[in-house]
């Protein structure tokens, strides 16, 4: 025995019914459409800017010895600023007047540094950013808790020497 609902051959078809949308007329014509990107043309935009990627010259050619040479002798002579500055700003007498010109000359040279060398992963392992970065961080945060006449203290004033001494130690070693 057959099922009535099985197509056989000799069956007619039926149309369905048409799909009711769920969404009045109204509302679907007081939004308005906003056209969206096809897929191809997405896949075209994609395939095009690999190509760009690819065949540029920075790609093919990655960066040689003498680029980060002239980085380093950048970053050494910076750095050899920073440490100058570091040692004058707090040697200063803090009666001196143009201690205040000094500490604010001071921070903004750190922090120019700091930003510049701060994200150069090649950097972060040297014994010289280390030191440097550490006493520019005491000295700066002495000078903003305190003041820029307040006297640093003697132990935290070696300290800073002691490590602007190594970093520089370590500049002259290429380190």
């Amino acid at each position: 025995m057959a099922s009535p609902t099985l197509l056989t051959p000799t069956s007619k078809l039926k149309s369905l019914p048409p799909i009711k949308s769920t969404k009045s007329t109204a509302t679907a014509t007081a939004t308005p459409t906003i056209p969206q990107a096809r897929r191809r043309e997405f896949l075209s935009f994609v395939a095009a800017a690999a190509a760009a990627t690819l065949s540029s010259p920075a790609w093919l050619f990655p960066l040689t010895p003498a680029a980060f040479a002239a980085s380093d002798e950048e970053y050494v002579k910076e750095t050899e600023e920073v440490i100058n500055k570091v040692k004058t700003t707090i040697n200063m007498d803090r009666n001196d007047p143009n201690v205040a010109s000094a500490v604010a000359e001071l921070r903004e040279t750190s922090n120019s540094w700091v930003a510049k060398y701060r994200r150069e992963k090649t950097l972060l392992s040297r014994v010289s950013f280390r030191d440097i970065y550490s006493a520019i961080n005491a000295v700066s945060g002495h000078y903003v808790s305190f003041g820029p006449t307040a006297p640093l203290p003697a132990k935290r004033k070696a300290r800073i020497l002691e490590e602007v001494e190594t970093a520089e130690k370590a500049l002259l070693r290429g380190r």
